[in-house]
């Protein structure tokens, strides 16, 4: 399990047009958008926002309207109804100037493979608008913040498949944007590259750039994301931190204790630990029921031990896999 790194507020999961709560300083604001294809309604009123400094996940079955709400946010489609804005400005398909605030980084990778990595990024600079000393200068910037500056004189073809798409990110970031997509950048990848990925995107939120990532992984989501939305059906089922989102659950955490002793003394101690909200003696073993059980884990292993000679203790805390499953009924992959 991975352990919960986000920044908590107060507050509980919201869905639908709620879930923005926009301010002036937000970079992304999405209002109540919605996107037809014929008789399909693809996007059916998302909402959300996203904060300087925030990488915000969206999440979602295939299908559920991902690809179609970043198209819409990167100026590629117009909604039929609603409103997206950036940095302030209304993003359109016509609009040309506010694109500039973003950074675009789709699954399919946007790289001339017999060029080197630094020919590709001077080439995609000059389209920005870079030149001279500055554009060299931001060469430079992107391949270290992608740990490729040792690589940078390699054509792209000799790039491992994890590179390339490291590589794709560098692009993206050459004009310096005020919001940044990521597109399931680590599908395909190596564990290394995926890791290096991964510690990018957490370097770029914390110089305080706003990061849109969307993944097939969970445990990407868990690491990075300090809010998430869960997307399905065209609409966003809720978004919110993770404790906030495994809140809708209902579940509290759980801890096993197994050992030889008097179970039912054992249990009727742990029973009285503040924080703990049962204990019961199943299957040979006590299973207790707590809020937060690594807050009350040391009084809970302290009670029992009075009556048991522990043998093992395990603790088992609901996860957004389960919060994902139960809004869609589906599993993240599907």
């Amino acid at each position: 399990m991975v352990d919960d790194r986000v920044r908590e507020e107060p507050g509980t999961a919201t869905s639908g047009p709620a879930a923005a709560t926009p301010s002036k300083q937000d970079v992304l604001v999405v209002t109540s958008v919605e996107r037809r294809f014929g008789d399909l309604k693809a996007v059916d009123g998302v909402s959300l926002s996203i904060r300087p400094g925030e990488t915000f996940g969206l999440l979602g079955p295939n299908g559920a309207g991902k690809t179609t709400t970043i198209t819409m946010i990167a100026g590629l489609l117009a909604p039929d109804r609603g409103t997206i804005e950036v940095a302030g400005e209304r993003m359109l398909p016509s609009a040309v100037a506010v694109k500039r605030h973003i950074g675009l980084v789709p699954q399919d990778l946007a790289l001339y493979p017999d060029l080197k990595g630094r020919e590709n990024l001077r080439y995609f600079a000059r389209l920005q608008g870079l030149r001279g000393a500055d554009l060299k200068h931001r060469v430079d910037e992107v391949l270290e913040v992608v740990g490729l500056a040792d690589r940078a004189k390699d054509p792209v073809k000799e790039y491992s498949g994890g590179m390339k798409r490291r590589l794709n990110i560098a692009v993206g970031l050459l004009h310096r944007p005020s919001l940044l997509i990521l597109d399931e950048p680590t599908v395909g990848v190596d564990p290394q590259s995926r890791n290096a990925i991964l510690e990018s995107v957490e370097a770029l939120a914390g110089e305080g750039m706003a990061v849109l990532y969307t993944t097939h992984y969970m445990e990407e989501a868990e690491r990075l994301c300090d809010r998430i939305a869960i997307i399905d059906t065209g609409r966003i089922q809720a978004a919110g931190t993770r404790s906030e989102l495994i809140r809708i659950l209902g579940s509290s955490d759980q801890v096993r204790l197994s050992g030889t002793g008097d179970l039912r003394a054992a249990s009727s101690a742990v029973a009285q630990v503040r924080g703990v909200e049962r204990a019961d003696v199943t299957d040979g073993e006590v299973l207790v029921t707590a809020a937060d059980a690594p807050a009350a884990l040391a009084a809970i292993v302290t009670a029992a031990s009075a009556h048991l000679e522990l043998a093992d203790v395990e603790i088992t805390r609901p996860d957004l896999e389960q919060v994902f499953l139960h809004l869609t009924g589906k599993a993240l992959r599907d």
